[in-house]
């Protein structure tokens, strides 16, 4: 369904909304894949993500191993499809850790922000139809954090660990979007 989930030099480039929100980043990690369906139809399933929401999708070969309350969801509930400006999501990062939404345009960009510590991020998850191959968007995903004190830790560790986390994500949307429908 996707070959890689790394960005291009070009895309890695490219402007993203929200990234002025922490500006200078001391570390930035950028990923982006391409998912087999249209943004209009890609779009509620990254509105749903999050702790206490949909979860945060991966394949059936991974999710059969975590406990049924921890899979995320293989369907859209229209409960968690309304997101706006300032919404507060929960996250994995911790008990207390949150998301702010810091701006939303459907069915295109959709960024969160957050504070850890004295550590500023936010995440600009932004959908474009995908060149040269129709009814397909490509996904790009920007992690901006500052001040990071660890920077070479966060540029190793921290890069691995988005890459897996992203790559696992990327398969569990394509899996789910399987027919274009939500239906598995």
């Amino acid at each position: 369904m996707f070959s890689s989930v790394e960005a291009s030099e070009a895309e890695r480039n490219t402007g993203r909304p929200g990234d002025a929100l922490v500006e200078p980043a001391d570390v930035v990690m950028d990923r982006a894949f391409t998912l087999p369906a249209p943004r209009e139809v890609v779009w509620p399933w990254l509105v749903q993500l999050g702790k206490g929401r949909a979860g945060w999708y991966l394949p059936r070969a991974i999710e059969r191993f975590l406990p049924s309350s921890r899979r995320a969801a293989r369907s859209l509930n229209p409960a968690w499809l309304r997101l706006e400006a300032g919404d507060v999501v929960p996250d994995y990062g911790g008990r207390n850790e949150t998301f702010q939404v810091a701006l939303i345009t459907p069915p295109a960009a959709l960024v969160y922000r957050s504070q850890r510590g004295r550590t500023s991020l936010t995440w600009s998850l932004v959908l474009e139809p995908a060149d040269s191959e129709p009814g397909r968007t490509r996904v790009f995903l920007r992690l901006r954090m500052a001040p990071v004190r660890h920077k070479l830790l966060a540029r190793t560790a921290g890069e691995l660990i988005d890459l897996l986390t992203v790559a696992g994500m990327a398969a569990g949307l394509a899996e789910r979007l399987r027919g274009h429908d939500g239906a598995t």
